[in-house]
């Protein structure tokens, strides 16, 4: 297999409210290019140059522009971003919270066929353009949006708080004690967002007695058991990611001074897709060993085709859109068996300190949630800490890290591991 390396790319801030600013949609993108181009020492004269020897293709991870922003046709919108790309081969993916991993996917497909040698991903949501009850109800729209959202208000801490229900109901842990675990997870990334120059809550607080305190002033329930701790926000980004075949990260090393095992690459992939409605999946997994399966069977695919398992794994980067997605994940990388998350919630391991680190950036929670380039902010996080840059929330020793992202109530699931 063709061997896919990351050269490496950059986010915006995530704690921007970019119409507050009085600016739109092209004028993030135009940041994150600029930004994204500079991260990895090009220029728009090598895009024109690679485009001209048909060697660079663009893929934009987007949700629900069509909602945000009244736009669509976001591939063409690399035009108005720069002439630049002007002829360059260019499409918007969609996959719900889970386009960035699509993008990421067809980018990668592409490389390994021999079609470009040059990717750029570009995976973005605006936000904030319309109130945090409207919001919810475009979000609706990665469920089965007749049958689960149309007329319900915030539909998805609702579905996310029925998986806290389901991981009750299924393994029957104490229900205080799983209850602790998820405030846990959140002040981690809370905590860890403070380390993340980029990150949107890095100058919000949060405590477990905060996190533990539901139902009240201080932390209003938004979905069953979840309260507002336990929720990623609304959040306006973009994040790009630059790929290369094994043929140009040679040429990308020696140009800059590198070896070419100096560069992370993708060593492994997963993709499935559970049944839409929440109510199927609860069907079928019932007599499954995860409360996910589909979620699993992704991670263990991904672990397949890198010749790995969870013990060589340093650290994750995990879609916490919810505290509960991030404790089933637990589970879904091999942590622990089903069931006994909170042993290693409780015991540290997924601390920043821990053998097993989950979302040092911060993740969704702490590091924001744009859902369409959410998948691509998570690549590039592994890609920092496998390439040493992640600074202050650096992994030590990081080599290998597994990401999971998903759309939906966990309906499409995409896993990547990244190495060197």
């Amino acid at each position: 297999m063709e061997k896919v390396y990351i050269l490496g790319g950059d986010q915006t801030d995530y704690s921007r409210n970019w119409t507050k600013e009085g600016k739109n949609f092209l004028a993030m993108l135009k940041e994150a290019v600029e930004d994204g181009l500079a991260s990895v020492g090009m220029t728009e004269q090598d895009v024109i140059d690679l485009n001209k020897q048909n060697r660079i293709v663009a893929c934009i991870g987007n949700f629900v522009g069509e909602y945000y922003c009244d736009q669509s046709h976001w591939g063409a919108f690399l035009t108005e971003v720069s002439p630049a790309f002007y002829g360059v081969p260019s499409a918007r993916y969609e996959s719900a919270c889970a386009s960035g991993s699509v993008a990421i996917d067809a980018a990668f497909a592409k490389l390994r066929a021999g079609d470009y040698d040059v990717a750029m991903v570009l995976g973005f949501e605006m936000m904030k353009t319309v109130n945090s009850k409207v919001c919810g109800d475009y979000l609706g729209r990665a469920a089965n949006y007749e049958l689960e959202a149309k007329g319900v208000d915030f539909p998805f801490p609702k579905l996310f708080g029925k998986l806290a229900d389901t991981i009750l109901e299924k393994y029957k842990p104490d229900k205080e004690r799983f209850m602790r675990a998820l405030a846990k997870i959140s002040t981690k990334n809370y905590s860890n967002a403070k380390k993340n120059p980029k990150a949107q809550a890095r100058n919000w607080f949060m405590d477990e007695a905060q996190a533990n305190d539901r139902g009240t002033a201080n932390n209003a329930q938004v979905g069953g058991l979840l309260a507002i701790s336990d929720c990623s926000q609304v959040t306006d980004g973009a994040a790009v990611l630059f790929l290369a075949t094994e043929a140009y990260a040679k040429e990308y090393a020696k140009k800059n001074g590198l070896s070419l095992s100096d560069l992370p690459y993708i060593k492994g992939w997963g993709h499935r897709v559970a049944p839409i409605t929440y109510a199927k999946k609860v069907e079928e997994a019932k007599d499954e060993e995860y409360v996910l399966p589909w979620t699993r069977k992704a991670v263990e695919e991904a672990y397949a085709r890198a010749g790995m398992g969870v013990e060589d794994m340093d650290f994750f980067e995990t879609h916490d859109c919810f505290t509960s997605s991030e404790y089933a994940a637990v589970s879904a990388f091999g942590i622990t068996e089903p069931g006994k998350e909170y042993e290693a919630i409780e015991a540290g391991r997924t601390e920043l300190t821990g053998d097993k680190p989950i979302n040092p950036s911060g993740g969704l929670i702490g590091c924001g949630h744009p859902v369409g380039g959410s998948g691509v902010r998570m690549m590039l996080d592994l890609y920092k800490q496998v390439a040493g840059k992640a600074g202050d929330y650096q992994v030590k020793d990081a080599k290998n890290g597994l990401m999971l992202n998903i759309g939906g109530s966990a309906t499409t699931n995409y896993v990547y591991v990244v190495g060197k």
